[in-house]
């Protein structure tokens, strides 16, 4: 029997692929990337059949450049940018929008309006979210009360809402299963987070109708089978699903309480396992799903960084500091410190724990001496100073101190970036063999759940640390540093 995994890691700005063996060994991969869409200041889309084709792509890139055949897969997992939302024909499998993307903010007016209501406090306690542009469930309404008869449609039960693992699902069984995992469905602002259920109080809050939402299932099951899709052959199973953050804690063996990793991307991503018990965060952290195998539901704390390699992305496309992002490195080495140059990426403004969206990107302790090498540096520390902040607002939640965060994402190959975060957060930093532990998780989850491994614990084999980063900084110099952080925190949201 053959035990090849296809891992679909569906992300903001492209699609990866990667053929795996049991044992962790990456034997195929691909990335294939698709356009952005920014119709409006603060609105960022997708075109659907951009992310369909860049998964096909990826997919038959992967298994080439494996050499291996489509029938040898066994199981297909897939992990996906989370809150971005889609809206399709079920019949057509035709989109009636664009896909509106995590990052878009459009929806900030119905956010207010929704706080001004009172319902702040019960969408709180009942989704473990805070009211934000973020999440899919404003986004859902702003589709059904903009597109010309969306919501009739909606109501009469012919279009189908998902968010992008939904949606993957739904085309890879040529439209036979309209579903999607608990920690994907966590993210909504729809699902009762004890229950695991959607919520009809929240349905009526936001305008949803239950007719265009997908069944919750667990993230290590079979959800259905291949059928139709250009280069797969018909029939195999679809057997892991997980958000993006929740797959990467998973790959990365965060299976006990207190386990914390990162995930340096487009935003930087942190969780903590918080076990069976759902902890309500005093410091603007979001309570979430992790995983669910069989009947055991596993919830974390999350924070988010909105801006983190796109900080960098940014130095590259708009200041045209550096011509790739892995030229930042050796630019920031160029000079011993950022000689009190502070940068706050608050370009889409500020997640966790502040959730300030008025906040700005703010630049400031330039002099004539500075330099581009400067801003580089202070780039890199002004993502490893936001990761701080969230894990401090962890430990202070949990009343416990962090001891090690487990690192991955593309910025995680950077070591002067790496060895900041160590210093800075005052805690051990500890990096994989291979950094796409996001992919790597939705495998291992496809694995348990087409019964390749009994347990997470026997799938745990599938990742290594590869590199211990230590703290070196004084804490005295510590402190300077973050003193120095909070004031530019302050300066970015106009309270100074």
């Amino acid at each position: 029997m053959s035990e090849l995994i296809l891992a679909i890691d569906q992300g903001t700005t492209g699609s990866t692929a990667l053929v795996m063996d049991t044992r962790g060994a990456t034997l195929g991969r691909s990335n294939v990337e698709f356009p952005q869409h920014y119709p409006k200041p603060g609105w960022v889309e997708h075109e659907p059949d951009d992310i369909w084709q860049s998964v096909v792509k990826a997919v038959g890139n992967a298994l080439s450049a494996a050499g291996i055949k489509a029938d040898r897969v066994a199981a297909i997992g897939i992990t996906n940018q989370r809150e971005t939302t889609l809206l399709w024909d079920r019949a057509t499998l035709r989109p009636v929008h664009r896909a509106i993307v995590w990052q878009c903010r459009r929806t900030a007016e119905m956010c207010a309006s929704i706080k001004a209501a009172g319902h702040e406090q019960h969408i709180r306690h009942t989704t473990g979210l805070v009211v934000d542009p973020y999440f899919s469930g404003t986004k859902i309404a702003w589709l059904l009360e903009h597109v010309a008869g969306a919501r009739k449609r909606a109501e009469a039960g012919d279009l189908a809402f998902g968010t992008v693992d939904s949606y993957l699902v739904y085309r890879l069984t040529g439209g036979k299963a309209h579903v999607t995992d608990v920690s994907n469905a966590s993210r909504t602002m729809l699902m009762n987070l004890e229950k695991l259920a959607w919520d009809d109080t929240m349905g009526s809050i936001l305008g949803v109708p239950r007719a265009i939402l997908p069944s919750i299932v667990g993230s290590a099951q079979k959800v259905g089978e291949t059928r139709g899709v250009p280069g797969l052959p018909d029939g195999i199973p679809i057997t892991g699903i997980a958000g993006d953050q929740q797959a990467a804690l998973f790959g990365q063996t965060c299976f006990s309480v207190g386990d914390v990793k990162c995930t340096y991307g487009t935003g930087a991503f942190v969780l903590i396992n918080t076990g069976s018990r759902v902890v309500r965060s005093r410091f603007g952290l979001l309570s979430t799903v992790g995983w669910k195998l069989g009947d055991q539901v596993v919830y974390a704390l999350e924070g988010s960084a909105f801006i983190a390699g796109a900080a960098v992305q940014w130095l590259r496309d708009g200041l045209k500091l550096i011509k790739s992002a892995g030229e930042i490195e050796a630019l920031a080495r160029q000079v011993e410190s950022s000689d009190g140059v502070m940068f706050v990426p608050a370009l889409a403004g500020l997640g966790a724990p502040y959730w300030d969206p008025d906040a700005r990107g703010t630049i400031y302790g330039l002099t004539r001496g500075s330099t581009a090498a400067h801003l580089a540096r202070a780039t890199l520390e002004g993502v490893a100073h936001e990761v701080s902040d969230l894990i401090q607002a962890m430990s202070d939640d949990l009343g416990a101190p962090v001891g090690r965060v487990r690192v991955d994402g593309g910025a995680a190959a950077n070591d002067l970036l790496m060895q900041m975060q160590a210093d800075l957060a005052g805690i051990t930093v500890q990096r994989p063999k291979e950094l796409e532990t996001t992919a790597r998780g939705a495998a291992m989850l496809a694995a348990v759940g087409a019964g390749l491994f009994a347990s997470p614990q026997q799938a745990a084999g599938m990742s290594q640390t590869e590199h211990t980063f230590d703290v070196v900084m004084a804490p005295d110099r510590r402190d300077h540093h973050r003193r120095a952080w909070s004031d530019a925190i302050r300066r970015s949201r106009g309270t100074c």
